[in-house]
């Protein structure tokens, strides 16, 4: 087995963690980024496209909000537009409260049962409960001048943060903040009173790109290896996800003079932890008709965490491809078949009948629970070696099935 040449994957994940200071999708760092995927990729002697679409970036300047004397810590809800408002207080703990309410030009306090789950933008694509889009129609029924969340913990759909914003949608219109469910119980104390709530951000218009690097077949068909390139705010994003990527870089390096009969994809997805998933629907809407070409997707995320093991698992591969995949991960030590779980990008292209092989870090819940979309995802968080052994796993994948 060859050595893990380890300096090259400190230096992808130094650059991506640490030169660049945001990876946040329509940010310059984000543009930054993946201007220096392309750039790597081509250096190896890819065929580079980067697909572009238009975005939404954001920035805020500042939020408070004082009542009864007291200054509350509030945070601005992501994508928020801004607000100076002084209104009465109404608080709302469930759906039927708020179906009764009148908060019409009032300051709407959200806390208990109705805040705990983050609610997916309106028009997400993906995955959309109807129980959170009838809260939105209630939300836009009602007009309150603007909306206070007080939220405890959600790892499923928010990662590691307390308190998280119970709303992060580009395609809403009423203003909000989020604060922990402890000052929430607090502040609704002065249900009826006068609350003052300042909220100084804007909505930028941005623009993005996915980043496809591809080596040609000869029969038509083609293998994707997928790893999104952006990040959450206020974290560097380390195992969610620029093990993802670094796995990309190593696999075009591997794989530079690649021949196979089945073409090959390495894709920096931009747009996971973007509330429009933006560069998604650009990749399904450029591959429209063609997902067929596709035999097999592998994907990974928040995988290479240090002291734990890598979980492989597999989604409809039918048994030689899924022989291929266990036979490949077998040989690395540390890496073991786990459960399936579907909270990222396989999940795209299962949904488009397409089989797909999906790698993390045996702890993903505790790591989505305490570490993701925090300043926790560090690069102390990574094990370059178990990152090493991973890429390779997958070059074994694609050198046999590219037969």
């Amino acid at each position: 087995m060859p050595k893990s040449p380890i300096n090259p994957a400190e230096e992808y994940l130094n650059v991506l963690c640490n030169t660049i200071d945001t990876r946040r999708v329509g940010t310059p760092g984000n543009r930054q980024a993946t201007a220096y995927a392309a750039e790597i990729f081509s250096s190896l002697g890819w065929i580079v496209n980067q697909q572009e679409f238009d975005c939404l970036d954001w920035h805020v300047e500042d939020a408070s909000l004082q009542a009864g004397g007291r200054d509350y810590l509030v945070h601005a809800s992501p994508y928020s537009l801004g607000i100076e408002v002084t209104a009465p207080l109404v608080v709302v703990s469930s759906r039927e409260e708020l179906g009764s309410a009148d908060c019409a030009e009032k300051i709407l306090l959200l806390k208990g049962e109705i805040t705990q789950e983050q609610l997916m933008p309106k028009n997400f694509p993906f995955y959309n409960p109807d129980h959170h889009q009838a809260i939105y129609r209630l939300l836009e029924s009602k007009q309150p001048a603007a909306i206070v969340t007080a939220t405890g913990r959600n790892p499923e759909l928010a990662g590691g943060m307390y308190p998280f914003p119970m709303i992060e949608d580009g395609d809403f219109y009423i203003p909000s903040v989020y604060m922990t469910d402890v000052d929430g119980e607090q502040l609704a104390e002065h249900a009826g009173e006068e609350v003052e709530l300042m909220i100084r951000a804007a909505r930028i218009p941005a623009v993005g790109v996915n980043v496809v690097a591809s080596r040609p077949g000869k029969n038509g068909k083609r293998i994707v290896v997928c790893g999104h390139i952006d990040a959450k705010d206020n974290t560097p994003g380390a195992l969610d996800n620029a093990v993802g990527v670094i796995v990309l870089f190593l696999l075009a390096e591997r794989l530079r003079e690649y021949t196979g009969q089945t073409g090959i994809e390495l894709l920096a997805l931009n747009g996971e932890d973007h509330y429009s998933a933006q560069g998604h629907k650009e990749y399904i809407a450029r591959n429209a008709g063609r997902f067929e070409e596709i035999i097999l997707n592998i994907n990974t995320d928040v995988a290479g965490c240090l002291g734990q093991r890598t979980a492989f698992s597999l989604y409809n591969c039918a048994p030689p491809v899924a022989e291929v995949v266990r036979k490949a991960f077998a040989k690395y030590p540390d890496t073991f078949e786990g459960e399936q779980w579907y909270q990222s990008d396989h999940s795209v292209f299962i949904q488009q009948g397409v089989p797909a092989v999906a790698v993390t870090s045996e702890n993903f819940m505790q790591l989505s629970t305490d570490v993701t979309h925090t300043p926790k995802d560090n690069p102390g968080m990574v094990d370059l070696n178990k990152v090493w052994d991973l890429a390779q796993a997958i070059g074994d994948v694609l050198e046999a099935l590219g037969k």
